[in-house]
């Protein structure tokens, strides 16, 4: 399998410590996915590889997909194209904007085509007007779901020799989840996977998952920490943001992983897992979001100013 550019693997597993876990009888690690590349970080990637390589294999040289003005998955596929030498296009949602995600996208080459909310829905529409039947493109679902996304999601917990009695994973489109419980469910593993959408009525992601897998059972949906829906947060949640930080030394962003750890501690908190419990959690990157909510976090912490600029993805070539 080629590889675009140096990556981090395996990404480390790193155990964190806080009061509220002794306190629970628990322990908490976390698989640093977010550690594996700055801009093709996470499950990105893990999304990406496998479908990269059959756009190789039929030849195409030119990657088309979909995402919103703060992609992270958009963000990836531009650096990974540009690092392979493809042309790339991505449609995305909304009117003609610019912001440092979308300008970092351009920069490596990736063409942008804003359509507006309404026609984003059908995207079947969208490519037959921009790309009038082109057969040379081809297309990355939004967010990188597809059962080639899965097959990478699955080698997330394969680095690692350790096993886990809970792990946990924030879910958009449910197929990192897939990836997970199919590994759990082929290696026979005494693990429960928990799954916290970050969209509202998120109980859809069970039938997500169905689609490229079998469930029985091993398997719970989180849907109350959504924060009001995809995208969304508040000051508690910004707060929390920074209390981790200040506290692990590992950032968050607001549209998933904030909302996985926040669900975590109250789970832990009102005593959901038996003591000697232990669990991982998996950070899937995505820190470019952060952009979307950079001056809130500002306001409620000037020095995150400072924390802001170490760890942001688009600082790094």
């Amino acid at each position: 399998m080629f590889v675009p550019m140096q990556l981090h693997l395996p990404s480390p597993i790193q155990q964190l410590v806080e009061p509220l876990y002794e306190k629970m009888g628990v322990q908490v690690f976390v698989k640093r996915e977010d550690l594996i590349h700055p801009q093709i970080s996470g499950n990105k990637w893990r999304k990406l590889k496998y479908t990269l390589q059959k756009a190789a294999e039929k030849g195409k040289q030119h990657i088309v997909t979909f995402g919103g003005a703060y992609s992270n998955h958009v963000l990836a596929t531009a650096v990974a194209a540009h690092a392979l030498g493809l042309q790339a296009s991505a449609i995305i949602r909304g009117e003609d904007q610019h912001n440092e995600v979308l300008n970092y996208c351009k920069s490596v080459g990736i063409k942008l085509h804003f359509v507006d909310r309404l026609n984003y829905t059908d995207k079947d529409e969208c490519l037959a007007r921009l790309f009038k039947g082109n057969t040379e493109i081809f297309v990355i679902p939004e967010g990188g779901a597809s059962p080639e996304g899965v097959q990478g999601c699955e080698e997330i917990l394969a680095e690692n020799t350790e096993i886990f009695d809970h792990i946990f994973c924030a879910a958009g489109t449910g197929t990192t989840a897939s990836g997970l419980y199919s590994y759990i469910q082929k290696n026979k593993l005494n693990t429960i996977l928990h799954v916290v959408p970050v969209l509202k009525n998120g109980d859809f992601i069970h039938n997500e998952m169905a689609k490229y897998i079998s469930i029985k059972e091993q398997l719970e949906l989180h849907t109350s920490y959504h924060f009001g829906g995809y995208g969304k947060s508040t000051t508690e949640l910004l707060r929390f943001i920074i209390r981790f930080y200040h506290r692990h030394q590992v950032l968050l962003d607001q549209v998933y992983t904030a909302k996985l750890v926040f669900g975590l501690h109250d789970l832990i908190g009102n005593g959901y897992f038996t003591r000697g419990s232990q669990i991982l959690w998996l950070h899937t990157g995505g820190l470019t979001g952060l952009h979307g909510v950079k001056t809130d976090l500002e306001q409620i912490d000037p020095n995150f100013t400072e924390v802001f600029s170490k760890n942001d993805p688009l600082q790094f070539k």
